[in-house]
C-alpha cells in the first residue's frame, strides 16, 4: 500500500487485513454503570489494554513496519512508553532493529517492556518533545526509519482497526469515549466511524492537547503534565488527525488526576481490570459524571493501555 495522507474506511480496512496476523482481536466486557455507583445504564468496555505490548499502539506499529520500506539501519521511535514498547515488540517479531527514545518520566513498567523486547532504549530529556527531538537527530545521523507515535498516516490507519473491530462486535453503540494524547487513536477511530457513531474525546486537565487545538482552530502547544504524562502529554496533537477530529469528534471533556486515579481503582475493584492512568482516562469522564449519558444512550469506553506497576503480586 502506498503511503497516503487519506485516512479512509477503505484504507483502514485494507490495513487491518495486513496487520491482522500480528495483532489480537481484543474482547468486549458488558457492564452496568450501577456497578460503579452511577445511575443504572449499560456500558461496553473495549479491552484494548489486552493488546500485544500492553496497549493499542501495536496496531500502528505493525502498520508502519509492514506498509513502509524499512532500511537496513532499522527503525527509531520517540515515545512516552507505550508507542516505544509497541514498536520494539513489532520490530522483534519482524526481525528489525529498533532504537527507542523516551523521556525520563517514562514509567518503569514501560521501560522494562522496551528493554525486554530487545530494542535499544535511550533516555532523552524530561518530556515527549525532548525524546522526539533526539530521535529526529538519530534519524538524520543513521538513516533509520522514523515511526511517529501519532502524526503518521500508517499509524492512524493501524489505530483505526480498533474501530473496525468494535463496530463489528458492538454495532449498536451510540457513543464512544476515547482518551487523547497526540490523537492517532481517536483520529483513526473517527475516520472509521465518520459521524455514524458519536465520538467523545477525554483528556487530562494538565495535558489538554485536543481541547487547546479546538480552541485555537489548529494544533497548538498545550501544557504537558499530570498523572498520565507518559502516555497522554505530547506538546500538541498531530496535523493529520486534526481535520478528522474537527469533522467527527463531538467534543472534549477534561478530567482531573484524581478522577483518573479513581477510575483506575474502580476498574480494578469492580472488573479486575488493570489500567494505566492514560488507559483509564476515558472511563474517568463517566465515573466523575463529566460525561452524563442520556436515558437509553448506549455508551462504549475504550480502555487503551495497561502498562503499569500499580498492582503487585509480590508476597
Amino acid at each position: 500500500m502506498a503511503m497516503t495522507t487519506d485516512i479512509t474506511r477503505e484504507r483502514i480496512a485494507a490495513t487491518e487485513t495486513v496487520i491482522r496476523p500480528h495483532i489480537r482481536r481484543t474482547p468486549l466486557v458488558q457492564a452496568d454503570l450501577a456497578d460503579f455507583g452511577l445511575p443504572a445504564a449499560p456500558v461496553t468496555f473495549k479491552l484494548e489494554l489486552l493488546q500485544h505490548s500492553g496497549s493499542f499502539k501495536a496496531r500502528g506499529a505493525f502498520a508502519n513496519l509492514l506498509l513502509r520500506q524499512v532500511p537496513e539501519t532499522g527503525v527509531v521511535a520517540a515515545s512516552g512508553g507505550n508507542h516505544g514498547a509497541a514498536v520494539a515488540y513489532a520490530a522483534q517479531r519482524l526481525g528489525i532493529r529498533a532504537t527507542i527514545f523516551v523521556p525520563d518520566i517514562t514509567s518503569p513498567a514501560k521501560a522494562e517492556r522496551i528493554n525486554g523486547y530487545g530494542a535499544k532504549l535511550v533516555i532523552a530529556g524530561s518530556r515527549y518533545a525532548d525524546a522526539l527531538a533526539a530521535s529526529e537527530a538519530h534519524v538524520a545521523q543513521t538513516g533509520a526509519m522514523a515511526v511517529h507515535a501519532y502524526d503518521q498516516s500508517e499509524t492512524l490507519l493501524g489505530q483505526g482497526s480498533v474501530a473496525l473491530e468494535l463496530e463489528q462486535d458492538a454495532p449498536d453503540i451510540d457513543t464512544l469515549l476515547v482518551a487523547v494524547g497526540g490523537g492517532g487513536l481517536i483520529g483513526g477511530i473517527a475516520a472509521w466511524y465518520a459521524g455514524r457513531t458519536r465520538i467523545v474525546a477525554v483528556e487530562p486537565e494538565q495535558s489538554p492537547t485536543l481541547h487547546t487545538a479546538f480552541a485555537a482552530g489548529a494544533p497548538a502547544d498545550a501544557p504537558a503534565g499530570g498523572l498520565a504524562a507518559d502516555s497522554l502529554a505530547p506538546r500538541r496533537v498531530g496535523d493529520l488527525m486534526f481535520p478528522i477530529a474537527r469533522a467527527h469528534v463531538e467534543r472534549v471533556f477534561l478530567v482531573s488526576d484524581d478522577a483518573i486515579r479513581q477510575a483506575q481503582a474502580a476498574l480494578w475493584s469492580r472488573l479486575r481490570l488493570v489500567t494505566e492512568p492514560g488507559g483509564a482516562a476515558a472511563f474517568a469522564a463517566l465515573l466523575s459524571s463529566r460525561y452524563r449519558p442520556s436515558p437509553g444512550e448506549r455508551v462504549a469506553v475504550l480502555l487503551c493501555g495497561a502498562n503499569t506497576t500499580a498492582v503487585s503480586f509480590d508476597g
